[in-house]
C-alpha cells in the first residue's frame, strides 16, 4: 500500500475468475448521490485493464451500463457488480446507489461484501445518511476505508476533508481515521487552481506521479519531505497504537526507526480487523491517461488490507422449518449455501439472479433448493421449491462472461431461476437451508394504481409480481377496505422507477390515482328509524315494515344487532333478514359511503303480510330503516390514527415534533435511542402522513426514519369531515 511494487493488472477482455476464497475480495462502495462512486468504479476497472480509455468494455457498453433508467435519470438506481483482477485477486466491486430511496440496493451490497469503501466528495463533505451507514458497519465490525474524490474541484481541500472524516467517522478515536497518502499539486492554472497530479506515500515517502498518464514512482524532492513529516508521524503512531506487538510503541518512542514492512503489515491487519480506517485520495485521469490518480493505491489497499471471505462469519442458517443449523464455513467443498442478493429481468434471458456463495460451489445446470422468507404480506409469492439453475456468468458491462463454477466467497450471475427472489437462499436439494434475512426498510409511501386499459389489466398482475420479486423494499397491497391496489415505495424516486419499469420492462401502463384512507362512520347520538317497503305490482307484492333504534357504542365494538320484537310483529323467520339488510347497508355507509361501525341496532317493532312479506322485502326494509335513522342524527366520520416511532438525531427532535404537531399529531413520549439519537413516539391521523416518508427526509436532512402501525379509528374534526362530505357531493 504505497510501498509495494506496482501490481500487474488482470488480463483485459476476459471474465475475472477465482480458484480459492483467499483470492477473492468483495468490496461495496458507499456514499451519497453525486459523490463519484460510479466514476471511481470505471476508473478502477480502467486501471485494472478491464476497459479501454473511453470507459467501454471490450465488447461494447460501459462498466455501469446496466439500466436505461439510470441513463435517463442520470443517477444510479440499482446495485451493480464490476469484477476486476489485480495482483492475483478477483475483486468484486459492488457499486450502490447513493440516493436514499434505493437504500434496499445499498443493504444488498453490504450483505454481499466483506468490506466497505466510503466515497466522500471533497466538495460536498459527509452527509448524515452516510454517517448512519458507517455506524451500521461499525456495529457488525465490517472493515472500512475512505476515499476522497472530486479533488479537481476548485475549492477542494484534502487536509480539511480528512479532518471532517476523522470527526464524522472516528468517534472516540480520531487517530483511527488517517490518510495514507497526500495529494501533490501541479502548477496553478489561469484560474488560480493547482490540479492534483500525483500522490506521496506517507509510509514509503515515495512520489507516485500520474501527470504523464501512467503511474510513475520517483524519489521526493527535498522540499516535499518536510510537508509530509507531521502527517507521517501521526500515521505511524496510529498504526503502532493498533499493533498487536505491545513493544512497538516503546521502541518507536525510544527513537528506533520502525521498518516500513512492519508498519505495512500491522496496518493491513488493523484494516482487516476493522479497527483502523485509512483515508485515500482519487482524482480523474488526465486526458488520454490509462490510470486515474489514486486507483493503483486503492487496488493495493483492497487486495492487501481488506479481508478475504475466509475471514468473514457467514449469517446464521436454519432449516426452512426453523431448526438451527451450524453456521456455514467458507469452503468450496462444503455444503452449498448461497443467497440471492439481487434479482433483475433481462429481455433475452429472462430473470437473472446475482448470487453470493457463502459455502460450497455452485455449478451450471445443477438442481438446488430455493427457500424464501414467505413475505406474502409484501405481495411476494411464498415458495420453498427445487429449481434447476441455468448458466453462470460474470457481468462485463452489458455482456455476460460464462463461468464454469462459482466457489465459496465469490459472486456470480445465475440464469433461469424462475421462482427465486431477492433474499432467497440456495442450498442443496437434499439439505434445504434458510439464511437469516438482512434488515430491509419498510416502504411507507403509498402509490395507488390502476390499469390504464383492458390490455394493461391483463398484464398488470404479472408485471407487479415481477417487480416485487426484484425489489424486497416494495410492498404490494390489495386494500380490502378501499378496494385499491397500492404499491408501497420508499420515496418519490423509488416510485418513479417502479412506474417506469412497469411501462418499459413489462409493457404495462398504469394510472396513478389518489390514495384513499379507510375512513368509517358512526352515530353521534341515539336515533330511531322506520323502514317501510310496501309495493303491489300484480302477483305477489312486497310488504315489510320494521322499526329500529341505533345507539353509539365504544370504539372497536363493531356492529351489534339486538332483537326486542314482542308479540310476533315481525315473524321469527324474517328477523335474520332485517339483520342482513341493516348489516349490508352498514357496510355501504349511511352518510359519506364509508362503512358504519360501533353501533347497536335494536329491532323494536314491525309489520308483516301473510302473503307479500319475504326475506328480500325485510332486507330492504332494514336498510331503509337504518338510512332514516342516520338522517335524523349527526354522523361522525372516523379516521384511522397511526402510532409513529420516529428515530432522529437529537439536533432534529424540535423540528420533527413541530412538524408532527402541524399534522394534528400528539407526541406521547420521547426517549434516548443510543448516543445522539432520540425516538419520538406520536399518534397522527393517517390522512396526514401519506407523504411523511418524503417529508421526514426533508425535515431531518435524510437522517430520520420511522415506523408506523395502526392504533385505532377516532372522530375526525367536524370541519374536516364537512369538507370530505362536500367533495363527495360535488363528484357524485
Amino acid at each position: 500500500m504505497g510501498d509495494k511494487a506496482s501490481a500487474h493488472p488482470g488480463a483485459a477482455g476476459r471474465a475475472a475468475t477465482a480458484d480459492h476464497p483467499s483470492s477473492v475480495r468483495n468490496v461495496v462502495l458507499v456514499g451519497h448521490s453525486g459523490s463519484g462512486k460510479t466514476t471511481l468504479v470505471e476508473a478502477l476497472a480502467l486501471t485494472a485493464g478491464a476497459v479501454n480509455r473511453a470507459g467501454r468494455v471490450e465488447d461494447g457498453g460501459t462498466v455501469s451500463d446496466y439500466d436505461e433508467i439510470e441513463h435517463r435519470q442520470q443517477r444510479s438506481v440499482q446495485l451493480s457488480l464490476v469484477p476486476v483482477e489485480w495482483a492475483g485477486c478477483k475483486i468484486n466491486i459492488l457499486d450502490t446507489p447513493g440516493y436514499a430511496d434505493f437504500v434496499g440496493e445499498l443493504r444488498a451490497g453490504l450483505r454481499a461484501a466483506d468490506a466497505a469503501l466510503f466515497v466522500v466528495s471533497a466538495s460536498d463533505g459527509v452527509d448524515g445518511a452516510t454517517r448512519m451507514v458507517w455506524d451500521e458497519c461499525a456495529a457488525v465490525g465490517m472493515p472500512r476505508a475512505i476515499v476522497i474524490t472530486h479533488l479537481e474541484a476548485a475549492r477542494a481541500d484534502f487536509a480539511e476533508m480528512t479532518r471532517v472524516c476523522a470527526e464524522a467517522f472516528g468517534g472516540d478515536d480520531p487517530d483511527a481515521v488517517l490518510p495514507l497518502y497526500l495529494p501533490l499539486h501541479g502548477p496553478e492554472g489561469p484560474d488560480g487552481h493547482a490540479p492534483v497530479t500525483g500522490l506521496i506515500g506517507l509510509l514509503s515517502q515515495r512520489v507516485f506521479d500520474y501527470a504523464s498518464g501512467e503511474r510513475k514512482e520517483a524519489e521526493p524532492a527535498p522540499e516535499q519531505l518536510p510537508l509530509v513529516e507531521e502527517a507521517r508521524n501521526r500515521l505511524i503512531e496510529g498504526i503502532i497504537a493498533e499493533s498487536e506487538d505491545e513493544t512497538l510503541m516503546d521502541r518507536y518512542l525510544g527513537g528506533e526507526e520502525i521498518d516500513v514492512k512492519t508498519l505495512v503489515d500491522d496496518l493491513e491487519r488493523a484494516v482487516a480487523r476493522g479497527t483502523f480506517h485509512p483515508v485515500l485520495a482519487a482524482a480523474p485521469a488526465a486526458e488520454g491517461a490509462r490510470q486515474g490518480i489514486g486507483t493503483v493505491e486503492l487496488l493495493e489497499l483492497v487486495t492487501g488490507g481488506f479481508p478475504t471471505p475466509l475471514e468473514r462469519t457467514a449469517p446464521d442458517v436454519t432449516t426452512p422449518q426453523g431448526s438451527a443449523r451450524p453456521t456455514p464455513v467458507c469452503a468450496p467443498d462444503g455444503p452449498l449455501v448461497a443467497e440471492v442478493i439481487k434479482t433483475s429481468s433481462d429481455p433475452y434471458v429472462g430473470r437473472v439472479s446475482l448470487v453470493r456463495v457463502f459455502s460450497g460451489t455452485l455449478h451450471p445446470d445443477e438442481t438446488v433448493h430455493v427457500s424464501g422468507h414467505g413475505m406474502t404480506d409484501r405481495g411476494h409469492e411464498d415458495h420453498d421449491v427445487d429449481e434447476r439453475i441455468g448458466a453462470l456468468s460474470s457481468p462485463f458491462g452489458k455482456q455476460q462472461r460464462t463461468l464454469s463454477s462459482c466457489i465459496a466467497g465469490d459472486i456470480a450471475c445465475v440464469a433461469k431461476l424462475t421462482r427465486a427472489e431477492t433474499g432467497d437462499t440456495l442450498s442443496g436439494k437434499d439439505d434445504p437451508l434458510l439464511m437469516a434475512p438482512w434488515a430491509m426498510p419498510d416502504p411507507l409511501l403509498p402509490l395507488a394504481i390502476q390499469a390504464h386499459s383492458k390490455a394493461d389489466e391483463d398484464k398488470l398482475s404479472q408485471g407487479l409480481s415481477r417487480l416485487v420479486a426484484e425489489d424486497p423494499t416494495m410492498r404490494l397491497e390489495q386494500n380490502p377496505h378501499t378496494h385499491q391496489l397500492v404499491l408501497w415505495c420508499l420515496g418519490e424516486a423509488h416510485k418513479d422507477v417502479a412506474l417506469e419499469r412497469l411501462r418499459t420492462r413489462y409493457g404495462v401502463q398504469v394510472d396513478v390515482v389518489p390514495h384513499k384512507v379507510s375512513l368509517r362512520e358512526t352515530f353521534g347520538d341515539t336515533a330511531t328509524g322506520r323502514g317501510r317497503h310496501v309495493k303491489q305490482s300484480g302477483g305477489h307484492g312486497q310488504y315489510a315494515i320494521c322499526e329500529i333504534e341505533v345507539e353509539p357504542l365504544p370504539a372497536g365494538s363493531g356492529i351489534e344487532f339486538v332483537d326486542k320484537v314482542v308479540g310476533g310483529a315481525v315473524p321469527r323467520q324474517f328477523i335474520p333478514s332485517v339483520e342482513k339488510g341493516v348489516r349490508a347497508q352498514a357496510a355501504k355507509g349511511v352518510a359519506a359511503g364509508y362503512p358504519l361501525v360501533d353501533v347497536r341496532i335494536t329491532l323494536l317493532d314491525g309489520k308483516a303480510h301473510s302473503v307479500d312479506s319475504s326475506d328480500a322485502a325485510f332486507q330492504t326494509a332494514g336498510a331503509l330503516a337504518l338510512r332514516e335513522a342516520a338522517a335524523d342524527t349527526r354522523i361522525h366520520l372516523l379516521e384511522p390514527v397511526a402510532e409513529l416511532q420516529v428515530l432522529v438525531p437529537d439536533d432534529y427532535v424540535g423540528p420533527v415534533m413541530s412538524d408532527l404537531s402541524g399534522r394534528r399529531g400528539r407526541v406521547v413520549g420521547t426517549e434516548q435511542a443510543g448516543p445522539g439519537r432520540t425516538l419520538v413516539r406520536a399518534e397522527v391521523p393517517e390522512i396526514e402522513i401519506g407523504r411523511y416518508a418524503v417529508d421526514l427526509r426533508s425535515v431531518s436532512h435524510g437522517t430520520g426514519r420511522f415506523d408506523r402501525s395502526y392504533a385505532r379509528h377516532e372522530p375526525m374534526p367536524p370541519q374536516l369531515a364537512d369538507k370530505i362530505r362536500e367533495s363527495l357531493e360535488k363528484t357524485s
